[in-house]
């Protein structure tokens, strides 16, 4: 039982040593450690549900402290949340069918069984005028042909009985829960594909595309349309000081895309040029407003001015259910200053042995940009193709009113996670 509490701690100082990069694979390995921590929480006879909403907030306000500006930790913590809430909805209700046909099976056999999200489930769960199905009805006649057994076999053979469909209903939450996240991991680990499935709707031959920086999604779907015979053209502004630009141009051009690299501060000389501007997001938040690599909030102002459309593309695990206002959200993470200028070269204006101590130059190099939602024209996510004004509907279909905020670190005592076993 206790072989999470080890993970958990692994994952924490991973977080707070920034060993784990980019958002799909911090999002992939927060939904894989919370399966592993639900699959070992042991729940209580009465209110299993809340007992488990309660040990993964604990564990999640953990792993969001450890690093707050990777917003995808927190969006899958309580996509989680979500995911306990539908289910325990749904076998309130009864009647349903929903799960696997046993909850002892093996996890080799449950890629067998068809996987439901949670928003099948949801949605399910809330038809409660469907009739019931031939199964349901023949289980509920089994079960009332056992009663009077049960009933003559004794005081102590009913106290087992009882205890028998606690257990039972405790592996069946658990069992449907996994496997919910499991669908969450699968939506995760393939939301690059399901994106560039749909490149070939919105580029069109001979049309310049222009983006900043590098973004994996923004590659696999200009690499997607380029597949499709599509002929056009990438400008790829280079993304100072770390020149991530330089890198994706490399691997267009290694693709057969005609590629063009072009200076951060030439983006206003091209716009007039360009078709449409695809870009990746870090986090897209509540407002429809747009966490971006620093400098594409000058390219979102250029692409206005010039009416050209700035797309963003993003998987729904970045969709995140906060306000860029709430005190929760850390908007931007500042650089070391060794990207932009030689300590060698500037320790003198830099104040290094100055006794005084207050030093000529400061140096800030943030890692994001703000991008709101007037800006942009067209979110493009694993689920298709929507405005800004829609992302409110679909967070609706993904987080909870009540896992909003998750508890602070600092209200949860010293030895948080010893007290969730």
């Amino acid at each position: 039982m206790p072989d999470a509490l080890p993970l958990v701690n692994e994952f924490v100082v991973k977080l707070k040593k920034r060993k784990i990069e980019g958002s799909k694979a911090t999002a992939r390995l927060t939904a894989e450690l919370l399966r592993s921590f639900i699959s070992h929480k042991r729940l209580p006879q009465s209110n299993q549900a809340g007992a488990l909403i309660d040990a993964v907030k604990t564990v999640g306000a953990e792993l969001v402290d450890a690093n707050p500006v990777e917003l995808a930790v927190g969006n899958v913590v309580r996509r989680v949340l979500h995911i306990i809430r539908e289910e325990e909805l749904s076998l309130a209700t009864g009647g349903l069918n929903l799960g696997a046909g046993s909850d002892d099976e093996d996890d080799d056999d449950q890629g067998d069984h068809p996987v439901l999200s949670a928003s099948a489930v949801a949605a399910a769960s809330r038809n409660v005028l469907r009739p019931p199905s031939l199964k349901t009805l023949l289980e509920d006649m089994s079960h009332t042909s056992v009663a009077p057994q049960a009933l003559s076999s004794g005081g102590d053979s009913e106290g087992k009985s009882k205890s028998g469909d606690k257990n039972a209903t405790t592996r069946k939450l658990k069992h449907h829960v996994i496997e919910a996240v499991n669908e969450l991991i699968q939506e995760i680990s393939t939301c690059h594909e399901l994106i560039a499935e749909q490149a070939v709707e919105h580029i069109h031959h001979n049309e310049v595309i222009l983006t900043l920086g590098s973004s994996v999604t923004v590659k696999e779907f200009l690499c997607a349309a380029k597949e499709k015979q599509r002929s056009f053209r990438v400008f790829v502004a280079e993304g100072a000081p770390r020149y991530q630009g330089h890198s994706l141009a490399k691997e267009l051009a290694a693709r057969g895309l005609q590629t063009t690299v072009i200076t951060d501060s030439a983006v206003f000389a091209v716009i007039s040029r360009v078709n449409m501007v695809i870009v990746g997001a870090h986090a897209i938040m509540a407002n429809g407003g747009v966490i971006v690599p620093v400098g594409l909030n000058m390219v979102a102002l250029a692409a206005q001015r010039h009416a050209v459309p700035f797309v963003v593309l993003a998987g729904t695990h970045k969709l995140c259910p906060l306000y860029p206002h709430n005190p929760e959200v850390l908007l931007n993470d500042l650089k070391s200053p060794s990207e932009l200028l030689d300590f060698g070269e500037f320790s003198d204006c830099l104040g290094f042995g100055i006794g005084t101590g207050s030093r000529p130059l400061h140096v800030v190099n943030p890692a994001f940009d703000y991008v709101p939602p007037n800006l942009v024209s067209l979110f493009i996510t694993d689920m298709g193709g929507h405005s800004p004004s829609y992302m409110n509907r679909l967070l609706a279909d993904y987080y909870s009113p009540d896992d909003l905020v998750l508890p602070k670190k600092s209200n949860l005592g010293n030895s948080v996670l010893q007290t969730i076993w």
